[in-house]
């Protein structure tokens, strides 16, 4: 795969979100040299980490030769306009971070936090990456998923209508059927 050029100067921002949990092992992992040096590759000129209540800080950069632009910051009371603005989004693996990504038909790289016990989390981001609705990854694995990845092979999530179950359980609640 060759080179992107990035002479047009035009804004592609990766969005990196932990929701408002402490995830320093993926704000790490997009932080190293290596992540945003494939980023760039890939043609990707920003990098914008909400880290959450995590201690890691990772290191904010102008644009440099060969990387990325990295700012970061903690909480935003709302992340829509940044998943909106949003090239390709960076994410744990939380339900509600995943679907408003998927819903807005954005590429989605979701990072797995291996040091929450009883990983639910882990069952849905492989179940949707086995459908090819998005790319999974560890930390560990972030940088070969980022180097690998194809965002064009990605196939749209669809959401299924509740409709037909909502109306089976009003029926059997004795509810009217509108």
């Amino acid at each position: 795969m060759s080179e992107v050029d990035h002479s047009m100067n035009s804004k592609r921002l990766v969005f990196v979100t932990v929701g408002t949990t402490c995830f320093d092992s993926l704000v790490r992992a997009v932080d190293t040299q290596e992540v945003k040096e494939a980023l760039f590759r890939k043609g990707y000129t920003h990098l914008l980490i909400q880290m959450g209540r995590g201690s890691y800080i990772p290191t904010k950069s102008a644009r440099e030769e060969g990387s990325v632009d990295v700012d970061y910051f903690t909480f935003s009371s709302s992340i829509a306009e940044y998943l909106k603005s949003a090239s390709l989004v960076i994410s744990h693996a939380g339900s509600g971070s995943i679907f408003e990504t998927l819903q807005l038909k954005k590429p989605l790289i979701v990072v797995v936090n291996e040091d929450l016990m009883d990983n639910h989390q882990s069952e849905l981001a492989e179940e949707l990456a086995e459908r090819k609705h998005l790319f999974c990854a560890r930390p560990r694995t972030l940088y070969q998923t980022i180097s690998e990845m194809d965002p064009e092979s990605l196939i749209v999530y669809q959401p299924g209508d509740a409709t037909p179950v909502a109306k089976f359980i009003n029926r059997f609640l004795g509810f009217a059927d509108d």
